[in-house]
């Protein structure tokens, strides 16, 4: 696996530094490079600003700084808000902050592909924690994501979305990577299940009782070992042009196994007027991969909006921070809020309540 990952590009230590630039003219082009940040920081990934604090992911640990914009660097000490499980095969950490700025969700990846070393070594993993920035107390929100990265709040909606990196070594076309909405005490599975009823025949631990009448089916495939990271919502004011006002975009970081590679390339998935998404993703940018794939110039990332409505896209192999616009392009609408009402509750019983569920 260690030669397979120099291969693509893969086989460097973290910097353990935050980097800031800064566009002051808003010409899309960064004039100002300063270090941010590099005590305290190890493996860092996710990051997140609210009301005076700012919030790092490390491998191991949430830090909370004190930060008001502006300063080039951040200076000051950290808390240690939440440990995490440490390392693992999969050790980016991701956070993301609620829109009322009182929650901060933490996306942690699993240790292994299949549970191979035990569910012991996998506690706290392959799930997504909510911590309550009043109080400092955290809990599981969704389990059974085996590696979950980026999300995003989904304008429409309102809803957690998040992508997931699935399981390996079943083949070039299987299990596929996915886009999934996650409500609160969603289960999706890993190691035992893939896509709500495929029982993965190699896992030795336990099937947990009933794992398959509670879990939920993910709601976009992403094809195969595309390993999708980074995820952004249209919200408004982007400079995309048509057709990109309303859906996710997706970097997907790309296969490391598999061939032909896939992935290796930033997607649009459309989403209809209710929130879901419809439709074959449409390719945003590309040209990451060499002739057949068999050499990469990069590795799409993380994605964010920069101030003038451009998208902005990390490259951890080449290191680069790529901004892409529709030349022209107007500014697009936000997405129109879903508004619908709640089914009425019910008071009591009527008929036999056990014939909902006979087949």
């Amino acid at each position: 696996m260690g030669l397979a990952m120099k291969v693509v590009g893969a086989g460097v230590e973290s910097a353990n530094r935050i980097v800031l630039l800064r566009d002051a003219d808003g010409d899309g082009k960064a004039e100002a490079r300063f270090t941010f940040r590099e005590k305290d920081l190890s493996s860092p990934s996710g990051m997140a600003w609210v009301d005076g604090k700012f919030y790092v992911a490390n491998h191991d640990a949430v830090l909370v700084f004190d930060f008001v914009p502006g300063p080039t660097a951040l200076s000051s000490e950290p808390k240690r808000l939440m440990d995490l499980p440490p390392g693992g095969n999969h050790w980016m950490r991701n956070l993301l902050a609620s829109a009322d700025g009182r929650k901060l969700y933490v996306a942690v990846g699993s240790a292994s592909n299949i549970g191979e070393n035990g569910m012991g070594k996998e506690e706290g993993r392959a799930a997504i924690h909510e911590i309550d920035l009043a109080t400092g107390r955290s809990r599981q929100y969704a389990a059974g994501l085996r590696n979950p990265n980026g999300m995003a709040w989904n304008p429409s909606t309102g809803e957690l979305w998040t992508v997931v990196n699935e399981r390996d070594m079943l083949g070039p076309d299987l299990v596929p990577d996915y886009l999934t909405n996650v409500p609160l005490g969603a289960q999706y599975g890993w190691p035992w299940v893939y896509w709500r009823r495929m029982l993965d025949w190699r896992v030795r631990e336990p099937v947990p009782d009933y794992l398959d009448e509670y879990t939920r089916k993910p709601e976009y495939a992403l094809g195969a070992h595309t390993a999708p990271l980074g995820l952004l919502f249209s919200t408004g004011g982007n400079l995309m042009g048509d057709g990109f006002a309303n859906g996710a975009f997706i970097a997907r970081h790309g296969s490391w196994n598999r061939k032909p590679a896939v992935g290796y390339d930033v997607v649009f998935v459309e989403f209809d007027k209710l929130g879901n998404p419809v439709g074959m993703p449409k390719k945003v940018l590309d040209g990451f991969l060499v002739g057949n794939g068999g050499d990469t110039r990069g590795r799409p990332t993380w994605l964010a909006w920069d101030r003038t409505g451009g998208l902005l896209l990390g490259d951890d192999t080449a290191g680069i921070i790529w901004r892409v616009v529709a030349p022209g392009a107007a500014p697009s609408v936000r997405p129109a809020e879903v508004n619908v009402g709640s089914l009425p509750p019910r008071r009591s019983l009527e008929g036999d309540p056990n014939a909902a569920f006979r087949n």
